[in-house]
């Protein structure tokens, strides 16, 4: 027996298995709805996991369920309808979601969940994968003083770096700005690698003198990482998730009436590669991407370096 609160978790998917893993590793029960992946469920259910079959059935059940999912929309969906979150909800629910989201619809859940007498807290992540399996995320957590403060332990079993950034709704705002930035860096890695190649600088004299100074960084070292090395798990983030990601930071600052001419450029070449039928691609394909654009192979011209001709 536990006089831990009861947890739920949807979504336990490359992130979410490693987060759920972790919060039952802190000694919570935990209750998973399961999906089509039977992988990481079986796994979760095998460390002691329970399982429902709806959202409402775990609303009934948890004290705090966690959302780890793909965009907006399909938040939302996990909230309405008849088995939905809300249909389920009772006085102090709160829900933690960990997904990277609209902050307009993230607003509007959460004056749905206060007519319930719940509370919404937006934390959603950086990092990888492999972040999420070993507990050290970055977590940017919007809420109340106090509802921060009850929901930090339950954050600090699979989250390293927290930030408290303000009310609800702001940790999507500060996700949107993160993502911004590391999709934008890669549109200018991939741009200036391609560059590199079209004047003589071979890729991997851009990893090395680039990586090698006060420019260089984890974001660049990984993404070079394919873009040169052909490491095609460097980064196991979608085109589909990054475009995502750009539009709802363009919807963003429209909506704060924002020049933001950097972003509106970064959305278009997502939304190119969306266009032409990879969008699965992960990101540091963007490299190959811009390059057939500019006419050049960028695994060709990373051969030729390999082999001092470039």
């Amino acid at each position: 027996m536990t006089d831990k609160p009861t947890i739920g978790f949807i979504g336990v998917g490359l992130m979410g298995h490693g987060m759920a893993k972790n919060i039952l590793q802190g000694g919570y029960p935990l209750v998973i709805k399961g999906n089509r992946n039977r992988v990481p469920v079986e796994s979760l259910l095998g460390m002691g996991a329970t399982e429902v079959q709806t959202a409402r059935e775990m609303a009934q059940q948890c004290d705090v369920i966690h959302l780890c999912l793909g965009n907006s929309p399909q938040i939302e969906a996990m909230y309405h309808g008849p088995d939905g979150i809300l249909a389920g909800a009772r006085e102090g629910l709160i829900v933690i979601d960990c997904s990277t989201a609209d902050p307009t619809s993230t607003m509007k859940l959460a004056a749905e969940l206060a007519e319930k007498g719940g509370k919404l807290v937006d934390a959603p992540l950086g990092r990888t994968p492999k972040e999420a399996e070993a507990g050290t995320l970055d977590a940017m957590v919007g809420a109340d003083d106090s509802v921060f403060e009850c929901v930090l332990p339950i954050i600090q079993c699979w989250a390293g770096n927290i930030n408290h950034v303000g009310g609800t709704g702001a940790g999507h705002k500060m996700k949107l700005l993160m993502n911004l930035i590391a999709m934008s860096y890669a549109a200018l890695y991939a741009e200036a690698t391609v560059l590199g190649t079209k004047v003589g600088i071979s890729p991997q004299t851009v990893q090395k003198v680039i990586g090698s100074s006060r420019l260089g960084n984890g974001f660049f070292d990984t993404f070079m990482s394919y873009a040169v090395d052909r490491n095609r798990d460097a980064h196991k983030f979608t085109i589909a998730n990054a475009s995502k990601d750009v539009r709802y930071a363009n919807a963003m600052a429209a909506d704060a009436g924002a020049l933001t001419l950097i972003a509106s450029a970064t959305r278009q070449y997502y939304a190119h590669v969306e266009a032409i039928g990879h969008a699965d691609d992960y990101v540091p394909f963007l490299a190959d991407h811009v390059a057939r654009m500019n006419g050049v192979d960028l695994e060709e011209e990373v051969k030729k370096g390999a082999a001092g001709r470039g």
